[in-house]
C-alpha cells in the first residue's frame, strides 16, 4: 500500500467553505478512479486556499506501471477535469515529474 498527499489550489482563495466541499471532492475522485490508479481510500480536508487529499493507493508490482505519486497525479487531474464541482472551485494541477526526471503520462 502506498499513501500519497496531494492538494489542488482553490482559484479564490478565501472563498466561502461549504460544508459538503470534502466530502464531494472524495466523491469525485471515487467516480473517476479507474483500475489502473489502485485507489483503495481517499480522505480530503479543506484548507482556505487549498483541499488536501490523503489518497491510499495499491502497490503495483508491474516493473512498467507508473509510481504512486504519478498516479495520484493523474487521478486528481483527470477528476478535476471532468468533475464540474471540482473544475468551478479547484486550478487545474501543474505536470508532475516523476523521480527520473520524465513527466508522467
Amino acid at each position: 500500500m502506498e499513501i500519497v498527499y496531494a492538494s489542488l489550489t482553490r482559484r479564490h482563495p478565501g472563498a466561502t467553505l461549504h460544508g459538503s466541499e470534502a466530502a464531494e471532492a472524495v466523491d469525485a475522485l471515487w467516480a473517476h478512479a479507474q483500475p489502473g490508479d489502485g485507489l483503495q481510500h481517499a480522505s480530503a480536508r479543506l484548507e482556505r486556499d487549498r483541499i488536501d487529499f490523503l489518497l491510499y493507493l495499491l502497490t503495483l508490482d508491474t516493473p512498467t506501471a507508473p509510481g504512486p505519486l504519478c498516479r495520484a497525479h493523474i487521478l486528481i487531474t483527470r477528476s478535476q477535469k471532468n468533475s464540474l464541482g471540482l473544475r468551478r472551485r479547484y486550478l487545474t494541477p501543474a505536470p508532475h515529474i516523476d523521480d527520473s526526471d520524465h513527466t508522467c503520462p
